[in-house]
């Protein structure tokens, strides 16, 4: 465990934290829709990967999973990544995203490794990888975020 200030809350292990995203009965219904898994914290890093089951009904006309529920899954990772980073006390809204396709995604399994590449009071800039179910690379992102105070609807 991390020390903290009075105002900070302690930090919990990775496999704490994990486990509290895994067993969460508030997921938000768009990580549902996308097939969200959290499978992987590392908080030191500030990295996580995320799994998902990609349904087919996100599918093109050609077989292949459309690209905006690509940017979505990889906007839910880096945005995760940030509320895991901040101990669960902070939010990053995306204020810009930018994704690159590099190859097509079909329906079944894929995932997602997401990382904070610098967060600071007024930004946080993170990067995201696609993977297929073979490992390989569908689709890179890169956005930035502003960070503000976790406050859960109820």
């Amino acid at each position: 465990m991390s020390e903290s200030t009075e105002n900070e809350k302690p930090r919990i292990s990775d496999a704490e934290m994990l486990a509290r995203f895994q067993n969460s009965k508030k997921r938000p219904p768009c990580s549902d829709t996308l097939g969200m898994r959290l499978a992987e914290v590392d908080q030191d890093q500030k990295r996580i990967r995320m799994d998902f089951d990609v349904s087919p009904s996100f599918a093109n006309p050609t077989g292949a999973i459309q690209g905006g529920f690509i940017a979505a899954m990889m906007d839910e990772a880096m945005s995760t990544c940030v509320i895991i980073a901040s101990n669960v006390t902070m939010t990053a809204p995306t204020l810009e995203m930018k994704t690159s396709y590099l190859r097509r995604l079909m329906p079944g399994t894929a995932h997602v490794d997401a990382q904070i590449l610098r967060m600071g009071r007024s930004a946080a800039f993170m990067e995201a990888e696609c993977f297929d179910a073979d490992g390989k690379l569908v689709a890179k992102a890169t956005a930035t975020a502003i960070p503000m105070p976790f406050k859960r609807l109820s």
